[in-house]
């Protein structure tokens, strides 16, 4: 007797996964709103820093703390603004419903949403490190490796508090929440501005997941003796608690 095996024609998970990241990746960085969210108001930042002279940024050179600073408000824009408004109107409008009951899976889609941001992500890293290189930035080459490492824990941090906001508010909600958040981080939540030069407010901040990563890009990159210990372990568990309570509480629809 002979057994004939019969294969559904499906792609395999790991290719479902990867046509939904680039599908969602092409479909950031065709929205102009999210472009400009992710990439515009970014290279904006970079720009007004590196020739202005306020904020004051501390010691070292300008375009060194500079550049650091807005490659982590570009992970927040992207990571999290920009993918806690898409999903929360892709919960509104029953996308991650209908997406969620495919051969994708509830699984697959996160994954894919994962990869697309960290597409952008590195787009946008090449595009600011190029920029900042204009300007005259030299990034310390021994903490690349230690910044790329930040880049990606941030990236899971931010992705996931997006996801738990997205999941447990209503599309409205998400977008005022998002925007706000961003402002306020923008101004004085550690990223463009060290939390060394905060104050008292600063002692707070760095233990925030944008003062870490912030902070920790800035002692990467500008060969800081400083230990990147504390801001990797802020990440981590801003990053684990994120994650279960998007587990726990993220709703798939309104």
């Amino acid at each position: 007797m002979t057994t004939t095996t019969v294969t559904s024609g499906l792609p395999s998970p790991a290719a479902r996964v990867r046509a939904q990241g680039i599908y969602e990746a092409q479909t950031l960085l065709r929205n102009g709103e999210q472009l400009l969210v992710s990439v515009v108001l970014p290279v904006m930042a970079l720009i007004g820093l590196a020739v202005s002279t306020i904020p004051s940024l501390g010691p070292g050179r300008r375009i060194d703390v500079a550049v650091p600073g807005v490659l982590a408000l570009a992970v927040v824009s992207t990571a999290f603004t920009g993918q806690a408004i898409a999903t929360g109107f892709d919960r509104r409008y029953g996308v991650l419903r209908l997406l969620g009951a495919s051969p994708l899976g509830r699984g697959g889609l996160l994954a894919g949403k994962a990869l697309a941001v960290l597409t952008v992500v590195a787009i946008q890293t090449v595009v600011l490190s190029a920029i900042g290189i204009g300007f005259g930035w030299r990034p310390h080459l021994p903490g690349i490796l230690a910044g790329v490492l930040l880049l990606i824990l941030g990236t899971w941090t931010w992705v996931a508090l997006a996801l738990l906001l997205a999941g447990t508010l209503r599309a409205e909600g998400v977008l005022a929440v998002a925007n706000l958040i961003w402002i306020l981080l923008a101004a004085g939540g550690g990223l463009l501005i060290p939390t060394a030069r905060l104050g008292g407010l600063g002692e707070v901040v760095r233990y925030l997941p944008s003062g870490a990563l912030g902070d920790g890009l800035r002692a990467a990159l500008q060969g800081h003796d400083t230990s990147l210990v504390i801001p990797i372990l802020v990440l981590v568990v801003w990053g684990a608690a994120a994650t279960a309570l998007t587990a726990r509480f993220f709703r798939w629809s309104d």
